[in-house]
């Protein structure tokens, strides 16, 4: 049980730190193109559901069940690629407003933060012995 929450916990610093570095410097991506869609403030209730069920579900789905740091960043990555793409291809094919440079960019960014996360996550926890 402990190594399980290690690997939340590790899997969630990893995630939210290599995305704030993302978000608070990708706006000149997404504010440009999306501006008329854009909230002016953040809704932090519904970022932090997202982020706890996105990175329960990534811990679940790529982190715990895998027994190497290759396996952990692959199956990130897809689970980042399936999710992104979903939100993204959703919005380009509902919205008024939404771009395919947008679209790709964003699929490429979950694709790779999620990895990474799961990787990290990972590591962490194949630190800690199984009982």
């Amino acid at each position: 049980m402990l190594r399980n929450i290690i690997a939340w916990v590790a899997t969630a610093v990893a995630f939210a730190g290599i995305d704030f570095i993302w978000l608070t410097n990708a706006q000149g991506l997404y504010r440009p193109a999306l501006d008329e869609v854009l909230s002016p403030t953040v809704n932090f209730s519904a970022a932090i559901a997202f982020y706890l069920i996105y990175i329960t579900g990534v811990t679940v789905m790529a982190v715990l069940p895998t027994g190497s740091l290759r396996a952990a960043a692959g199956k990130g990555a897809m689970l980042g690629c399936f999710a992104y793409a979903t939100y993204d291809l959703t919005n380009q094919a509902t919205l008024k407003v939404w771009y395919t440079h947008i679209t790709v960019a964003d699929i490429a960014w979950g694709t790779f933060l999620t990895a990474s996360a799961a990787a990290i996550g990972w590591l962490v926890a194949s630190r800690i012995p199984s009982r």
